[in-house]
């Protein structure tokens, strides 16, 4: 679905992304992990039209996307979440799902006067989805609570609920498990494999959660210093002496010998 291919992205002389390529399935969760530094942030970036790349090329779907802006890629179905939360804090759970879809008729000051009925007929089948969406996510209690006192895990839900707004084909997740405790982590994980298998979303997500990569992921793609440094099974990743080095430490090298008789 999703081809990088030989992207770089350069900060002056700071080699950021240095010639990294890979390969989203339709369909597939992939997770993207590796130290801090390792630029996939920036990768996720370029791949989401937030930063150009230096040079190098995205396609999605054989066609080329290199450089488009986010709200072009919006429309194509491609999202991307942050790691800091962006919610309307003063917007109510419901109304911050409501303004996510673009082309509303209620946008157009014009349609105040002469077109009533129809903002108001988009307005009840947004609320209805709306509404679905925080069912589906297990939020519904929460969907009159101003955004801005949810919790962390629960503005990642949210963020979540945005993309099902706008039913989403890709979408892109940094570290949607960061400040997040294991209760609602594990609501998050039900709820992406929930929307992969029964509404056919591909996810790639940043994460440095192992056992959350583990549980979702397949395949699992290790940058370091801005290159692509190995992709398959998670636990093959976690067995393989170059990311064990590169990134994952000499703790869990030690942890895996143990747990292989080693």
């Amino acid at each position: 679905m999703i081809v990088v291919d030989d992207i770089h992205k350069k900060f002056g002389g700071f080699h950021a992304v240095d010639g990294a390529s890979l390969e989203i399935s339709a369909g597939s969760i992939t997770g993207l992990i590796g130290p801090n530094g390792a630029g996939k942030t920036t990768l996720f970036n370029v791949i989401a039209g937030v930063l150009e790349p230096t040079s190098g090329q995205v396609t999605m779907e054989g066609e080329d996307i290199t450089g488009l802006p986010p709200h072009e890629l919006f429309h194509k179905g491609l999202l991307r979440t942050f790691q800091v939360a962006h919610e309307f804090s003063t917007m109510t759970v419901r109304e911050n799902l409501m303004m996510v879809p673009g082309g509303q008729s209620g946008e157009k000051i014009w349609n105040a006067w002469i077109g009533r009925g129809k903002i108001t007929e988009e307005e009840r089948e947004l609320l209805k989805k709306a509404d679905e969406v925080l069912e589906f996510l297990t939020i519904d209690h929460l969907k009159d609570e101003k955004a801005g006192n949810l919790s962390g895990g629960q503005k990642k839900l949210l963020e979540l609920g945005r993309t099902m707004m706008v039913d989403a084909r890709i979408v892109f997740l940094d570290e949607v498990g960061a400040g997040v405790n294991r209760t609602l982590l594990n609501t998050i994980g039900d709820a992406i494999i929930r929307l992969n298998r029964e509404r056919g979303y591909t996810f790639c997500m940043i994460e440095h959660d192992m056992d959350f990569i583990s549980r979702l992921c397949d395949p699992v793609i290790v940058m370091a210093e801005g290159k692509v440094l190995a992709e398959g099974a998670a636990d093959d990743i976690m067995k393989n002496e170059q990311v064990i080095e590169a990134y994952l430490g000499t703790g869990l090298k030690n942890k895996v010998k143990a747990e292989a008789g080693a």
